[in-house]
């Protein structure tokens, strides 16, 4: 399938954000290893990683209460969902029963052998049932003896997430040291904010050091945020629009958010993106965005701790002619796909030519012999379509191009349903048309 995006004469906006899909998924983990059901968390994100961890959550749940008259399949498949394949091999492992984690052929290829050794070095079963080192992972469950564990602090911050989450339910609770440089700093923090929440001892002992104390979780309602990525697109649109008078509402986000991804308000504020934080006692919390100010000359970032906006701000800024220089972006070498690669060899169909420095820093000197902000340069080829690579932000980062470009098409769109599964329909509802071509 595929869809092109036609530019509106105007956008106008005011957005229902999805819930926050990392939030989500943590607190569906803390609230089974309380023993609640799943019905506690409430405004769960409706995507689709989301929904694969509740459906699995629910097997779990319905084992544990049938027991041994339980006929279930002892297999759990994630599809393509990379964070309920880290946060539920943690929690099989500390769970009743013999299972097999599995999920889609890329998922099958994406490393876990970092998670698996943490987990064997604190006493878990786990063995491979393929390629050592990736999914399918087979695992029988029991009292894990914890203590102290040492770990690279550059892996995934779901590696570490995964971990402490089980924490409270080990023997001798854990202590764990993260050793060199530590990335998404941000989501660890969320993770321990969220399991004091649930009633549990965990903190930062030093910059590099972690403890969870062995203690059980208690059942918590809890109400999931907004989603700041989410959020980073309608940024993006907004400063892609050639109305500089526009404000576009987005409802559901938190000032003092958990989510790392917050951050786009900083980045966006360099290229004259401002934001408005409003809260009633009728319609909640949202923003409010508008575009005041100049637009940086050169846009330098470090994404070591927000590798999830990357993706929006190369393309805003190619959009917009804007040079960049963006660091950290490491793990996005092993996410959905080799989103460094994906994002070189799409903008080059738009006629932006991305240089990429070693495994972390991409770069643009902007349009050769123009000012920022000239457009010129943008020479999509005839028949263009933008790959999504199965990645849900590929799609969502590039269909704003379109206000630029007049039009863009877009190969796969369905992928958004992974974070955002309305996405298309709150475009629509915004003003830029999307046809099936």
């Amino acid at each position: 399938m595929k869809y092109r995006i036609t530019k509106p004469r105007r956008i106008t906006a005011d957005v229902a954000l999805p819930s926050s899909k990392s939030i989500s998924n943590r607190a569906l983990v803390m609230n089974a290893l309380s023993g609640a059901p799943v019905g506690l968390v409430s405004n769960v994100s409706d995507c689709d990683d989301t929904t694969v961890m509740k459906e699995a959550l629910f097997l779990l749940e319905m084992e544990r209460r049938e027991g041994e008259a339980c006929m279930l399949p002892p297999v759990v498949d994630v599809k393509a969902a990379g964070t309920a394949m880290r946060f539920l091999t943690a929690l099989l492992a500390v769970s009743n029963g013999t299972h097999t984690i599995t999920g889609t052929e890329r998922m099958r290829h994406r490393p876990i052998g970092v998670l698996v050794d943490a987990l064997r070095a604190l006493g878990a079963d786990i063995t491979y049932e393929g390629e050592e080192g990736f999914p399918p992972l087979r695992i029988t469950g029991k009292t894990l003896r914890g203590g102290e564990l040492s770990m690279a602090g550059n892996v995934s911050s779901q590696y570490i997430s995964a971990l402490l989450m089980i924490a409270p339910l080990l023997a001798e609770g854990l202590t764990l040291h993260l050793q060199g440089t530590i990335v998404s700093r941000p989501y660890i923090n969320m993770t321990l904010a969220m399991m004091r929440e649930h009633g549990v001892e965990a903190k930062w002992m030093t910059p590099s050091k972690l403890f969870v104390a062995p203690k059980a979780y208690q059942p918590t309602s809890y109400q999931v945020e907004a989603d700041w990525s989410a959020a980073s697109y309608w940024y993006e649109m907004l400063l892609l629009n050639e109305n500089r008078h526009q404000v576009l509402t987005l409802r559901g986000l938190q000032q003092k958010s958990l989510q790392g991804d917050s951050a786009v308000e900083q980045m966006f504020r360099q290229l004259s993106v401002n934001t408005l934080y409003m809260n009633t006692f009728d319609e909640g919390p949202k923003v409010v965005i508008f575009r005041r100010g100049r637009v940086a000359q050169l846009v330098d970032w470090d994404f070591t701790h927000t590798p999830d906006l990357a993706q929006t701000m190369v393309v805003t800024c190619a959009m917009k002619g804007i040079p960049f220089r963006f660091r950290g972006l490491q793990s996005l070498r092993i996410k959905e796909t080799d989103r460094i690669a994906a994002l070189q060899t799409e903008l080059a169909k738009l006629g932006v030519r991305v240089e990429v420095e070693g495994d972390s820093t991409i770069r643009w000197a902007g349009p050769e012999g123009q000012p920022p902000g000239e457009i010129p340069y943008l020479k999509p080829l005839p028949g263009t379509a933008i790959d999504t690579y199965d990645d849900h932000r590929m799609a969502m980062a590039f269909a704003p191009a379109a206000l630029v470009l007049g039009s863009i098409d877009i190969n796969d769109p369905q992928v958004v349903s992974k974070s955002y599964p309305r996405f298309w329909e709150d475009l629509e509802k915004a003003g830029l048309n999307y046809l099936i071509i």
